[in-house]
C-alpha cells in the first residue's frame, strides 16, 4: 500500500476524509481512505481491517543489503539529517496503524531518512526491504492513483509523492508541500535509489493468468490475505478462499463491472478444498457448472484446475462468466501452475 503523505505543515490537526461505495455484486459497502497525522508525519492510510494470520512469503536465499547504502545524502541541496530504522515489530512507532498494512506483505525492515534545506520543505524517503519482488509489487498496486513517473519497475507520482518498486524494494517519498522544486527533487531521489538497486524481478507469473481483453491494467491489484481483498472488492467477513502465506492472488477488472479473481494455491488439493469451501458457503445455490445468479442478476462463475482457482464476478450473462472462467484457466495452465 502507498503510505500517501499528505503536503501539509507539521503542525495541522489531523483530519479524516472517508467515502464508502456500493459493491453491486455483492450488496455491500467499502471504506476507501482515512487522512491521519502521527509523529508529525502526515499520511493518507487506506483504511482496511485488522490484518492478521498470516504474512507473505520472502525471498530468504538473497542477502539483503544495507538500506543506507541505497538512499543518496544529498539532493538538489536538500542535505539527510537523520535516518531511522523500523522493523515489523517497532514499524507501529513510526506509521501506527498502517504498520500492519505492511505486516500483511511482509516487511523486513524500512529505512526512513529526512532531508532538510533551509527555508525549504522537508523530503523524506521510506525505502522498505519487502523480502521479495512479489510482495513489493503488490504493496506498489495497493494504490495506482497517479501519473507514470518511468522509476524503477513501476512508479505513481501524485500531490508531491512518488512512490515506485523494483526488485525487493517499495519506495515513497514525499515532500511535506509541493512546488516544482520539490516535485524535481522528489523525482531525482527516486531515480537515484532506483539506480542504485542493482537487479530487475521477473513479472510474477500470476500476473499472466488474467486474461488481457478488456483488463484495465489500473485496477489490477496483487495480494495474499482475504483482508486486502475486501479492501479493494468485499467478498464475506470470513476466509473462504483459504488465502494466505502460501497463496499468490490476483484481482482485475473489466468493462460492465465485471471483475475476475484468480488464486495460485501451493498445492491441487489446497485449491480443491478451497473451491469446496467457498462453492458449499457462499454458492450454495450454484448449478453443476458452478454458476450462480446474484440479486442484482448478474453471474458469478467459480473454476477449479490444477493448484489455479478462477471466481468470476459480475458478469452480465451465464455464458459470459463460464467464457471467462474457462479462459482464466486455461491461463492458469499456460502459466505453469
Amino acid at each position: 500500500m502507498n503510505l500517501r503523505h499528505i503536503p501539509v505543515g507539521k503542525d495541522v490537526q489531523s483530519e479524516r476524509r472517508m467515502r464508502t461505495a456500493r459493491n453491486p455484486a455483492f450488496g455491500a459497502f467499502r471504506v476507501y481512505g482515512t487522512i491521519y497525522s502521527m509523529k508529525g508525519k502526515f499520511v493518507l492510510l487506506f483504511l482496511i481491517s485488522i490484518l492478521t494470520g498470516g504474512l507473505m512469503a520472502q525471498d530468504t536465499t538473497a542477502e539483503a543489503p544495507d538500506l543506507a547504502v541505497l538512499v543518496p545524502s544529498e539532493v538538489s541541496g536538500w542535505n539527510a539529517s537523520g535516518d531511522e530504522v523500523f522493523d515489523p515489530e517497532t514499524i507501529f512507532d513510526y506509521i501506527n496503524g498502517a504498520g500492519e498494512v505492511y505486516r500483511s506483505y511482509n516487511f523486513c525492515r524500512v529505512l526512513a531518512r529526512r532531508f532538510e534545506k533551509p527555508d525549504a520543505p522537508d523530503l523524506v524517503v521510506d525505502l522498505f526491504d519487502m523480502g521479495s519482488a512479489e510482495d513489493a509489487l503488490g504493496v506498489f498496486t495497493h494504490d495506482l492513483e497517479g501519473e507514470d513517473a518511468s522509476v524503477g519497475q513501476g512508479s505513481t507520482y501524485k500531490g508531491g509523492l512518488l512512490s515506485f518498486w523494483k526488485d525487493r524494494y517499495f519506495a515513497s517519498i514525499y515532500a511535506e508541500a509541493e512546488n516544482e522544486e520539490t516535485r524535481a527533487a522528489v523525482l531525482d531521489l527516486g531515480r537515484r535509489i532506483a539506480t542504485a538497486i542493482p537487479d530487475e524481478a521477473p513479472r510474477p507469473a500470476i500476473l499472466g493468468v488474467l486474461p488481457e481483453k478488456g483488463l484495465d491494467t489500473a485496477t489490477v491489484r496483487l495480494f495474499r490475505t482475504h483482508h486486502v481483498l475486501n479492501y479493494h472488492f468485499f467478498v464475506a467477513d470470513g476466509n473462504l478462499l483459504d488465502l494466505g502465506p502460501e497463496t499468490s492472488a490476483v484481482l482485475g477488472s473489466y468493462p460492465a463491472g465485471l471483475r475476475i479473481l484468480a488464486v495460485a494455491y501451493p498445492s491441487a488439493d489446497a485449491a480443491l478444498e478451497a473451491f469446496q469451501k467457498f462453492r458449499e458457503i457462499y454458492m450454495p445455490d450454484a448449478s453443476d457448472a458452478g454458476i450462480a445468479r446474484t440479486e442484482e442478476g448478474r453471474y458469478t462463475a467459480l473454476r477449479s484446475s490444477g493448484r489455479g482457482l478462477v471466481v468470476v464476478i459480475g458478469a452480465a450473462s451465464e455464458s459470459a462468466a463460464a467464457e471467462r472462467a474457462a479462459e482464466t484457466l486455461l491461463n492458469f495452465e499456460r502459466s505453469g501452475f
